[in-house]
């Protein structure tokens, strides 16, 4: 009877363990996604932010880039895009089910919108100490007295993701055109 235990005990840490690495490797291509859109807004010249909304099948069903300056519109943040795509593919406002995936920490709009979109989850690339709303200046994903909660993962290819952002506005210090 021990042996059988045992057995069933390794046999239940070998399938924990391959879901976790499954996990592991999801986040590490639906954040992968997220940076490819945050180069599209760099080669345009704007905050090289980018945006991946993935359903409960894994199946991607939003995905923008910051769009401000192309746009001219205050609203055109890659998160807003992407959920708004979103919306529409899946023909409902809420995303209960459905987990994003950004290089940088959201502003107070965007975390509003994620919250208001009952979001499940958010993986985050890089913090924004300035004006990041889900930790850095204050976390309104995760704040009491609102009906919903979003879990956060912080730190997905973390240092990609900070250099894209600081490379991006080295440059655009520099004089340099886009």
């Amino acid at each position: 009877m021990a042996l059988l235990d045992g057995f069933r005990e390794s046999h239940a840490n070998s399938k924990a363990e391959k879901v976790a690495a499954r996990e592991e490797e999801n986040k590490i291509k639906f954040m992968n996604m997220a940076y490819k859109e945050a180069e599209k807004a760099y080669e345009e010249g704007d905050v090289p932010i980018g945006c991946v909304i993935v359903n409960e099948d894994g199946k991607v069903i939003g995905r923008a880039y910051n769009r401000r300056n192309k746009d001219g519109s205050t609203t055109s943040h890659a998160e807003i895009l992407a959920i708004q795509q979103a919306c529409k593919k899946m023909g409902d406002w809420r995303l209960e089910d459905c987990d994003m995936y950004v290089t940088l920490e959201p502003c107070p709009m965007c975390a509003g919108a994620i919250l208001q979109a009952r979001m499940r989850k958010v993986y985050i690339g890089a913090m924004n100490s300035k004006a990041g709303c889900v930790g850095s200046v204050i976390n309104l994903l995760q704040m009491e007295g609102f009906n919903h909660s979003v879990e956060v993962e912080r730190g997905v290819l973390g240092d990609e993701c900070s250099s894209i952002i600081r490379d991006f506005f080295e440059e655009l210090r520099s004089g340099n055109d886009f």
